[in-house]
């Protein structure tokens, strides 16, 4: 198991952690199998989309704000609800394969961390399993 910690910058923001597992995967020294990136927080989560344009990263952060806005009303007292709708509409885990030692996502794909309740550190995990054999 690896893992690494990414301080954000803002209340919500996508950092871009693609490079960083891909060094994950590199330490392993796995050739061929899958890496499950995981982030073991309840307002963080972890996606893959775009990462050529950064103009996606903000129209998904807007279009999950005007889908999330922060002024319903919640019960929950932190004030941070809209934050744990945010990270379970995104996910807590991706699961990427591993071919000749790289990651393989498609031409314009990176992997994200996805900040709903920042600034803060986060921990992003993953497990990396080598193909039987």
């Amino acid at each position: 198991m690896h893992q690494f910690t990414v301080t954000t910058q803002a209340r919500t923001e996508f950092v871009d952690i693609t490079e960083r597992v891909q060094a994950a995967v590199g330490q392993s020294g796995t050739r061929s199998g899958v890496a499950h990136v995981f982030v073991p927080h309840t307002t963080a989560g972890v996606t893959i989309n775009e990462d050529a344009d950064p103009s996606v990263v903000a129209d998904v952060l807007a279009a999950l704000g005007r889908a999330v806005p922060d002024s319903a009303p919640y019960r929950h007292s932190e004030g941070n609800s809209p934050a744990h709708v945010k990270a379970s509409l995104m996910g807590f885990c991706q699961t990427v394969p591993i071919e000749e030692g790289k990651l393989v996502l498609g031409t314009w794909q990176g992997i994200y961390l996805c900040e709903f309740d920042g600034p803060r550190t986060r921990r992003v995990i993953i497990k990396i399993q080598p193909d039987a054999g």
